[in-house]
């Protein structure tokens, strides 16, 4: 079973082909360069060199956000594309799932992505039984709300993403020593991370066609809440 996966939902553009329990390809670019430049070049590049066609992917997954709104469309888009051609189905998988994901095994995870505006995306993951759990909803929030509300009973907490590393000061004034922060090599996201996590929601029986993957930006597009400030 060969899954292409690919996450544009912030300033990273990655692709990567899994093949049951191995990687075959990983491709990422972390500048600030439109998604819809580098996407379609960087996975031809990987499959040419894999010796691979689009018609030998099984499924297509896809990283449907939070995030960037652009970047989320031009993944989304992408992976609809092709799941309509080769008549395959396709897997959403959360922006923030996948960054959590990076960190293997930690009791709780934080990951965050940078909102702007003083705010971040984040949730709460933590592993149990060698699987990743959610603990809460993911939510765009201020960072002093969110730290001020996040529960002090954690004793170590690990932190990554974009928006961990923006606001490191903040945390670290409030969470001191309770506060860990991933290696940069963990800070960005994973096409890798986001097929393997589709790899278990296929196996659970999640898996759409590509009409019903839909994304996930948890608040309005700022062209609209801009209008609805006018009073349009």
């Amino acid at each position: 079973m060969k899954i292409l996966s690919i996450d544009t939902s912030t300033v990273v553009a990655t692709c990567a082909i899994l093949d049951e329990e191995k990687v075959l390809g990983e491709f990422s670019l972390n500048q600030q360069v439109t998604h819809s430049e580098n996407l379609i070049p960087m996975i031809k590049e990987m499959m040419d060199g894999l010796n691979l066609n689009i018609k030998d992917i099984d499924f297509f997954a896809g990283a449907v956000g939070p995030g960037s709104f652009t970047g989320i469309r031009i993944g989304i888009a992408t992976i609809k594309g092709f799941a309509h051609v080769t008549k395959k189905k396709v897997i959403g998988v959360s922006t923030l799932e996948g960054l959590a994901f990076n960190v293997p095994y930690a009791k709780i995870i934080i990951p965050m992505i940078d909102g702007r505006r003083n705010r971040v995306y984040t949730g709460i993951y933590g592993w149990e039984k060698g699987k990743l759990l959610s603990m809460g909803n993911e939510t765009i929030i201020d960072i002093d709300d969110f730290l001020r509300n996040l529960d002090i009973g954690f004793e170590k907490i690990v932190f990554n993403g974009d928006g961990a590393l923006k606001y490191k000061e903040k945390i670290m004034n409030i969470l001191k020593e309770r506060a860990i922060f991933s290696p940069i090599n963990l800070n960005m996201p994973r096409a890798s991370g986001i097929g393997e996590l589709a790899m278990v929601k296929i196996n659970e029986g999640k898996a759409v066609d590509c009409y019903s993957l839909v994304p996930k930006y948890l608040r309005e597009a700022q062209a609209q809440m801009d209008l609805i400030k006018r009073g349009y």
